[in-house]
């Protein structure tokens, strides 16, 4: 049933630890960029090197990943009617909304911008607003009837019997991660209802969100819902 709640968790999206603030890609990168550090988005492409060190280096460090997961959910005919509702939670456990039917920058320059103001400030623009928020808490904000998780360790079905599920369902939220690499941890694992696989193999965020999409658009006007 809509709006249909999708939350990007443990999303790659962080400005720099401060553990690495001082190694010497990370202070090129800002002063190339004429940014304090403080003020920059974790990026894998240009902090390699100084990101061997840090937990769960894996999951973090590509923004541009987020990127392409935001886009698939808010290109779409369904978003733009005000069916699905976007949220994100990040790796660093904050939590963003984006106001219904927000077009997101389609260029990465200008999306990672937005983002490293909004997380380097604060500040909302009215369009993406920062919430003091960990997961557990937004999802509790969303209060959604079902929560529903799609990770390879689920229970395997396929995509027209997952979304049919979500499709039962009053106020359904579907959390995918926002992650290269890895599982969820175990904070997002405890908010799941249910988690279901719906491909043999791992697929990355923006691939699934954009089956997902779909495949609700599709189901959703067959069934004539509104």
């Amino acid at each position: 049933m809509f709006p249909t709640n999708v939350l990007l968790a443990e999303s790659a999206l962080e400005r720099i630890p401060k553990e690495i603030a001082n190694h010497p890609s990370v202070v090129s990168d800002a002063r190339r960029r004429n940014k304090p550090v403080s003020a920059i988005l974790l990026d894998k492409t240009f902090h390699y090197g100084a990101m061997g060190k840090l937990k769960d280096k894996e999951k973090r460090g590509r923004p541009d990943l987020v990127h392409f997961a935001l886009l698939s959910v808010s290109s779409t005919p369904i978003y733009m009617e005000k069916k699905v509702k976007l949220f994100v939670h990040t790796i660093d456990d904050k939590s963003i909304e984006i106001a219904d039917g927000t077009r997101l920058p389609k260029h990465y320059c200008r999306f990672r911008g937005l983002f490293e103001k909004l997380l380097s400030s604060g500040k909302s623009d009215g369009q993406v607003i920062l919430r003091g928020w960990n997961v557990s808490t937004l999802v509790d904000k969303i209060s959604p009837s079902k929560t529903f998780g799609l990770s390879t360790l689920g229970s395997e079905t396929t995509l027209e019997k997952f979304v049919s599920k979500v499709l039962l369902e009053k106020r359904p939220c579907v959390v995918v991660g926002g992650f290269p690499h890895g599982h969820f941890s175990e904070g997002t694992r405890s908010v799941l209802d249910e988690v279901y696989r719906i491909h043999s193999s791992s697929l990355e965020a923006h691939t699934v969100l954009s089956w997902l999409m779909y495949e609700l658009e599709k189901q959703s006007k067959n069934q004539g819902l509104k």
